[in-house]
Order: structure tokens, then sequence, then C-alpha cells
């Protein structure tokens, strides 16, 4: 009986600790891609739609040092308007009237799907 109980629980431990270790190489991974991400220039934003009227459809959402401040791309490719979508970019900024209230008109160079 004692010997049953042993195995139990090592089979129980040995599970929980491949899972810690998978969880860890995942975050060691994307704060790795973070820092070169970052290192290359490019922003982390959050595609946000809006049906709104007088909003603009599609703005990035990025969490800066003052808080978070919303970008509008006037050339945003349909791959990623989707709410929710995690990217990386770099852009230009536009010298334009707005096209919506809470967002600065921009024009993207660059952009990738972002693993998080």
């Amino acid at each position: 009986m004692k010997s049953i109980s042993l195995l139990l629980v090592m089979l129980i431990m040995s599970c929980s600790s491949y899972k810690n270790n998978s969880e860890t190489n995942k975050e060691t991974a994307a704060m790795n891609e973070s820092k070169t991400m970052l290192a290359e220039g490019y922003l982390a934003g959050t595609i946000v739609t809006s049906e709104k009227e007088g909003d603009c459809p599609y703005k990035i959402e990025v969490n800066g040092a003052d808080g978070k401040y919303f970008l509008d791309p006037t050339n945003l490719e349909a791959d990623f308007q989707k709410d929710g979508q995690k990217i990386w970019f770099k852009f230009t900024g536009l010298r334009m009237m707005n096209r919506c209230e809470n967002a600065s008109p921009i024009s993207l160079n660059e952009i990738q799907k972002r693993a998080e």
C-alpha cells in the first residue's frame, strides 16, 4: 500500500514539473522576442475595432510610459484587421487632420503578428 501511494505521489509531481518547465520556456521565448523587437525599433500594439459613428474602424492601442494611446493606421492590411490581434509595428506620423477623435493618423512602415 505504501509503495502504491509513493508511486502516485511521484507520478503527480513529475507531471506538474513538466508543465512548469513548458510554461517557463514559453515565457522565456516571449521575453526574448520582446527584447529583440524593441531593440530593432518596433512598438508593441493591439488592434482595436470600432463600429461607432465618427470613430476609426481600426486603431492600434499602445501602452506607453504615460498610459495607453491610440494610433490610426491609414494603410492597415486586411490580414491584420482583427480585433485583439497583437502586433509589432514601425510607423511614420502623418501631418494630416485626424480621421477620428482619439487616434493620431500614421502610416505603417512594417508590421508583424506578435505571439503572446
